[in-house]
């Protein structure tokens, strides 16, 4: 039944990662297509295009999208390292037509030549959060100009953006729920201030390193010598009978060193003790 349990837990896991994966890929394709919508509208609206050019740039922005999406994969932007410079030529690119035909005016503020370049996760994720955050300032229709920023700490990308508008938006905002999901899968740190009257200012931070891979369990939390002894056998997929007999304790004895453990490490089944303990 453990190893039952086990597999049982790590189809579940599978699972629920493809399904955020699903999701990004979704909102990815929303925000894009948005982005895309919105210029297209802005075009047409410019008082500065006449029908036919207005039309003729319609059809080039619409087909250039198009191409995008064709050309680019989950694996190119998992595995591509990006300039940061150039990351953020692409994010230029994407928002081209919003700022050159829309009603926002739009201040970009390009990183140092020497940062780090981009994981092609972060870089992606990168534009995306502004792509939204653009988004969302032109559907509320307060705001008439934007300073997007990107800058390199070494360890970070550090994006900023802010606005002039009514200064109500927190990070609780609906309209900003994207961009803290986004943030949060990426181990980052999301922070909205706000000023009434004077607009707003989102800073975002993105790590460029993973995370560090936990150690074992025997190293992360104290364990007495008799607790380890217990894990290594749980880890190995011993019941606790044949535990008691190796360690000469009774059943109960190994049942309550069992509970301690899975109070210590936070886990909720024995098969997660076990994966800890690995």
């Amino acid at each position: 039944m453990d190893h039952d349990d086990g597999q049982a837990q790590s189809e579940v896991v599978a699972t629920r990662a493809a399904a955020t994966r699903h999701g990004q890929e979704l909102s990815d394709l929303v925000d894009r297509q948005s982005v895309t919508l919105e210029s297209i509208l802005a075009v047409l609206r410019s008082a500065r295009l006449d029908d036919r050019a207005a039309r003729t740039l319609a059809t080039e922005i619409a087909a250039s999208a198009m191409v995008a999406i064709r050309t680019e994969t989950d694996q190119q932007r998992n595995l591509v390292l990006e300039p940061v410079v150039g990351a953020f030529a692409r994010l230029q690119s994407d928002l081209r037509p919003l700022v050159r035909f829309g009603d926002l005016a739009v201040q970009f503020v390009e990183p140092p030549a020497t940062g780090r370049a981009l994981p092609g996760e972060v870089a992606h994720a990168a534009r995306a959060i502004v792509r939204n955050a653009v988004l969302a300032l032109v559907d509320s229709g307060e705001s008439r100009r934007v300073r997007i920023q990107w800058d390199c700490d070494g360890l970070n990308l550090l994006i900023d953006i802010r606005d002039d508008g009514a200064g109500a938006l927190t990070v609780h905002d609906d309209t900003l729920r994207p961009i803290t999901e986004r943030v949060s899968a990426l181990d980052g740190r999301f922070t909205v201030s706000s000023t009434a009257g004077w607009g707003s200012e989102l800073s975002v931070a993105l790590p460029l390193d993973p995370p560090a891979d936990p150690g074992p369990l025997a190293e992360a939390v104290s364990l007495s010598p008799r607790e380890r002894d217990v894990l290594r056998l749980v880890a190995s997929g011993a019941r606790n009978r044949a535990i008691a007999a190796d360690l000469g304790i009774s059943e109960n004895t190994v049942k309550f060193h069992v509970s301690n453990l899975l109070r210590k490490a936070g886990a909720a089944t024995r098969s997660e003790l076990a994966a800890l303990g690995h």
